[in-house]
């Protein structure tokens, strides 16, 4: 009779392990550039994704501290930080480290968002660590952070055969590739929903 019951509760738990339970507070940064010049730019893909988050969650990131716009939220009980360094990319880690030591977060509760310049647009890949991969804003956050140990939704912007990168990252999307930003944006919004609601193994499964 006890051995059943042990072996129900075993069976269980795969259940229980999608939710992520006992929850600290969630930071999610979203990377890109500040200012007008720079909206809807292929490098801004980070904020893209941020803002409609925030929209979907009907919160405003108005809060200028820690170099950066955050918000700090509830969410279903869990503390949840929306952020947006205002460092411009390649000081991203100024804005995230220095939110993360005020409100002593563990850098395994960092989700960072940002563009990809080897994946077609509006793919997502998403892991759990792993290097910059030239990325100069992720390359930053892992210097400032000393590990690269971290949460990231990669979101496709393809790669421009003749144009230097620089430029490209920098240039707007096509009509053509209005459609596929689009749906990646609010594919990726999704998976971060689905990452506060299960846990980040869910939605790798699910969205890789």
């Amino acid at each position: 009779m006890q051995k059943g019951i042990f072996m129900g509760i075993l069976s269980l738990l795969p259940f229980f392990q999608q939710n992520r339970g006992d929850k600290n507070m969630i930071v999610i940064a979203g990377l890109g550039n500040p200012g007008k010049e720079y909206e809807g730019t292929r490098h801004n893909c980070g904020f893209m994704v941020v803002d409609k988050l925030a929209e979907k969650l009907n919160v405003n990131i108005d809060q200028d501290k820690f170099k950066g716009l955050y918000v700090k939220f509830k969410y279903h009980d869990e503390d949840v930080v929306l952020l947006k360094p205002q460092t411009y990319m390649n000081l991203s880690g100024e804005s995230v480290s220095t939110l993360m030591k005020f409100f002593k977060i563990e850098k395994e509760d960092l989700l960072v968002i940002y563009d990809d310049l080897d994946m077609p647009v509006g793919k997502l890949r998403l892991r759990k660590t792993g290097s910059a991969g030239g990325h100069n804003g992720i390359k930053n956050i892992i210097a400032h952070l000393n590990s690269q140990d971290f949460k990231r939704i990669r979101v496709g912007i393809d790669r421009h055969k003749y144009m230097k990168v620089v430029d490209y990252v920098l240039s707007r999307f096509t009509k053509e590739e209005a459609d596929a930003i689009n749906q990646g944006i609010e594919n990726a919004v999704s998976a971060v929903i689905d990452y506060l609601d299960h846990d980040f193994d869910y939605i790798m499964n699910r969205y890789n």
